[in-house]
């Protein structure tokens, strides 16, 4: 059987590997940067501004100055190329994408959207999982870098990408002529199911189940574990849980904002509300026979996945690597 290619509109595939596996920025990556609709050139576009992209796509590592740039007459195309520029030279100070990542992930501060961010992660997330692609942990891997609805049901748990739901649900009302809120239908992705993922993964328009025994949750499982490995070279398992019963409970780490929140309270014997306990959505025990400190060492720490008072799932993939409880050799 042919190896599956998934995420083909990422940027992965323009991409480098450097000896070690990372993944290294090319000119034809950082060109496709330079060819988004923000900056291309329309028949408004000014001389500054139509040099500008000549140089840039010629070499879009070349040195633009603050004054060739100031020369552009339209405001939001010169703040949409800054922005552009400064996620180039974000990833240039870097060896590599991961170790730009992690300097986020640390505390360097940011000056480009953050949906650069987001597409970062996908595609180290597609170079992580491109070793041995499993369909429902690529699906349960969308949920690093794109937000998603929950909806839930008797023993269901579902999660489908609110950018797609809230394009079908507009689709629904236009063609209802109506202002109403729509719900809509997102395919299901299960096991006997997963192959059809393959054909649409550029979609991101299928829905999983990430209810506890369900093969999307231990997907997600899979999918932590190799993120962490990638990036701390640390082995570790990850493994479901329905609650946390454990009087030496010792360390947490929120997946999202208002999964630390709710740990953090739990933890200091907080009395909370039964709706916010009903916003957690999955616990994980994680456990590791290397790289934690003494006083965690055959002990697992806990992971949380919440969704917000809107039932949206937001989650923060640098939590996983900046929280852990590890040793530290610097």
């Amino acid at each position: 059987m042919d190896k599956v290619d998934f995420w083909l509109t990422s940027g992965w595939h323009l991409l480098e590997k450097d000896p070690n596996g990372k993944l290294i920025p090319t000119k034809d990556f950082m060109k496709a940067y330079f060819s988004r609709p923000e900056v291309e050139i329309v028949e408004e576009s000014c001389e500054a501004e139509k040099k500008i992209n000549k140089k840039l796509l010629a070499d879009p590592f070349t040195l633009i100055s603050e004054n060739e740039l100031n020369q552009i007459i339209d405001d939001d195309v010169k703040f949409n190329y800054q922005m552009i520029l400064n996620f180039r030279d974000f990833l240039s100070k870097s060896n590599n994408l991961e170790d730009a990542y992690l300097k986020f992930c640390r505390g360097e501060k940011i000056n480009f959207p953050p949906l650069f961010l987001d597409q970062l992660v996908q595609n180290i997330l597609r170079n992580i999982l491109d070793v041995e692609p499993i369909a429902l942990q690529v699906r349960a891997a969308e949920i690093f870098f794109r937000s998603q609805v929950v909806s839930l049901a008797e023993d269901e748990i579902m999660l489908a990408d609110e950018e797609m739901v809230n394009f079908q649900a507009k689709n629904l009302q236009d063609e209802k002529n109506t202002d109403k809120e729509q719900n809509v239908d997102i395919d299901i992705l299960r096991e006997s199911s997963a192959d059809n993922y393959w054909s649409r993964s550029d979609r991101f328009d299928t829905s999983i189940d990430v209810a506890f025994t369900k093969p999307s949750l231990d997907g997600l499982a899979r999918v932590i574990e190799k993120w962490i490995f990638h990036f701390l070279m640390i082995k570790v398992s990850v493994s479901p849980l329905q609650k946390i019963e454990d009087e030496r409970w010792s360390w947490h780490i929120g997946m999202d904002i208002d999964s630390s929140q709710i740990l953090n309270d739990l933890y200091n014997g907080k009395d909370i509300p039964e709706n916010i306990l009903r916003q957690i959505l999955c616990l994980f025990k994680l456990e590791s026979e290397e790289g934690f400190v003494k006083e965690m060492q055959n002990k697992p720490v806990y992971l949380a996945l919440s969704m917000n008072k809107d039932s949206i799932v937001r989650f923060k993939p640098q939590n996983l690597l900046t929280n852990l409880p590890l040793v530290d050799y610097s």
